[in-house]
């Protein structure tokens, strides 16, 4: 007598072809955080306090720092083509992408600021993997944060895409402040994370 086969949920099996947007936009019991890189579903493990502290301080400072014609998300999926669907930890937005609270993506265009907060399971997709794909969407801005140095402050490095070469090049990194004109000044006390 043999044992049948359990039954797994359809999206567990991928398609011949790989998964879609259109998949990820709807596919249901997805877990949180879902992204598709390549046609594939990327599951994002646990996060440690600090990815929260270091988008909650940012996601405050960026709200009170940008101007009205632009709005601040977290975790919300960007479509960049028909087979990538990333989820920035936080995204700064032309204010019209919004079209409502019930809304679940939005446009690659529509981002200003993409920002990833890296842990050691997104290493190697937020450094090298999203920083094509974000290039190559006209993503103009680009932050990395990590955590850095004994006092565990957030450490981000800054990148603006080149008109020349469509890739990001590197315009500063920052420790204790981070205080930029580009894309829009930007003013934010980086220390102040030992606040939350």
């Amino acid at each position: 007598m043999t044992a049948e086969p359990a039954e797994q949920p359809g999206w567990r099996m991928p398609p011949l072809d790989g998964y879609t947007v259109d998949d990820l936009l709807t596919l249901p019991d997805l877990p949180p955080h879902t992204e598709l890189i390549d046609g594939s579903l990327v599951l994002v493990s646990p996060q440690r306090f600090f990815h929260t502290d270091a988008i909650d301080l940012l996601v405050s400072g960026l709200r009170s720092t940008v101007p009205a014609d632009y709005k601040v998300a977290r975790e919300m999926t960007v479509v960049l083509d028909r087979r990538n669907g990333p989820e920035p930890d936080i995204s700064v937005i032309k204010a019209t992408a919004k079209k409502g609270r019930r809304q679940t993506y939005f446009e690659g265009p529509d981002v200003l600021l993409a920002v990833e907060v890296i842990s050691s399971e997104s290493e190697s997709r937020d450094r090298l993997t999203k920083t094509h794909k974000y290039a190559a969407a006209g993503i103009r801005h680009y932050w990395l944060v990590e955590m850095s140095g004994p006092d565990e402050h957030p450490a981000i490095e800054v990148f603006e895409l080149s008109e020349d070469t469509g890739v990001y090049q590197p315009t500063g990194t920052y420790r204790d402040r981070i205080k930029v004109d580009k894309p829009v000044p930007i003013d934010i006390d980086l220390t102040a994370i030992d606040t939350l």
